[in-house]
């Protein structure tokens, strides 16, 4: 045997090596998943108590320690919910603005992120540069002069403040240009010598394909829009205008102090469920629609 000949290690060692990492790698799943589920119970308890005090009395709201489970069932904090206030009037007024601003939006970015992604033009990447630049200027700021362009045309206290500004999006464009960038330009350039238009390519070749960021963008679009607190407060001033998100302060108001919580929590589930439905119809697109607009830049 050669005296620089390698001594191979004894199989005991290599073993014990492989067992060591094994267990560590068991232990560190063990313990993520631990913090994970402490974050889920953190994240789903505010729920639970939500869903909970809109059955019960309002006497049981306030006893310590909690009581999860109703006893009894208070069934009629719901209708109480739909008749102390015009519920329904704001429930499709937000239902109204919520679907104009996501589809809006979805065309506009979607035509915007095709462009971006596969037309060649000059000045394209510098244009696309400033654009993404908005999304460094707090919403906040904006307010006072869409304010003032909103009034100067006659447009304070009906749906369009509300609809008009949120029809453009720069961080939807960015989905949808960084999703199409994946696409392989083998299927553009087939269309073209099929004597495709650049309308034609992108709504029967592109889009169909898109489905994961149409969904990605609708769900979070939907949720800004339905949960939007400062518009509605600084552009409706009347009663029959108000969204849910303004109108369940009148619970307040109607049932004065601290207002019938049951009754309110109540108003508030049923807030919550088109926003639900919604994750709920797109959770089958909506992880994978994350992960593909990430794949290339």
């Amino acid at each position: 045997m050669q005296a620089d000949q390698a001594v191979p290690k004894p199989l005991v060692t290599t073993a014990t090596t492989w067992h060591t990492g094994h267990i560590r790698r068991n232990l560190t799943g063990i313990v993520l998943h631990i913090l994970l589920s402490v974050g889920a119970v953190a994240m789903v308890l505010p729920f639970v108590w939500m869903v909970s005090t809109s059955f019960k009395e309002l006497a049981q709201v306030f006893v310590y320690p909690p009581e999860w489970i109703p006893d009894p069932f208070v069934w009629e904090n719901y209708p109480k919910a739909m008749t102390a206030v015009p519920f329904g009037r704001w429930f499709l007024n937000s239902l109204v603005i919520a679907v104009l601003v996501t589809v809006g939006q979805l065309l506009t970015c979607s035509l915007a992120g095709f462009t971006f992604a596969r037309m060649r033009f000059p000045g394209r990447n510098v244009l696309f540069l400033i654009y993404l630049g908005t999304m460094m200027i707090p919403h906040h700021v904006t307010i006072i002069p869409i304010f003032v362009m909103m009034n100067a045309l006659g447009l304070v206290n009906t749906f369009w403040p509300l609809i008009i500004p949120g029809l453009a999006s720069a961080w939807g464009t960015f989905l949808f240009r960084q999703f199409f960038l994946t696409l392989p330009q083998e299927l553009e350039d087939a269309a073209k010598i099929d004597g495709s238009s650049f309308f034609r390519i992108y709504t029967q070749i592109f889009m169909p394909l898109a489905k994961p960021v149409l969904a990605t963008l609708g769900v979070f679009t939907f949720m800004g829009s339905w949960n939007d607190f400062l518009g509605p407060l600084i552009f409706l001033q009347s009663k029959d205008l108000k969204t849910l998100t303004i109108g369940l302060l009148q619970f307040r108001a109607d049932f004065q102090g601290m207002g019938n919580w049951p009754v309110m929590m109540a108003g508030v589930v049923i807030s919550v469920l088109p926003v639900l439905i919604a994750f709920v119809i797109g959770q089958k697109y909506f992880v994978r629609g994350i992960a593909l607009t990430g794949i290339k830049g």
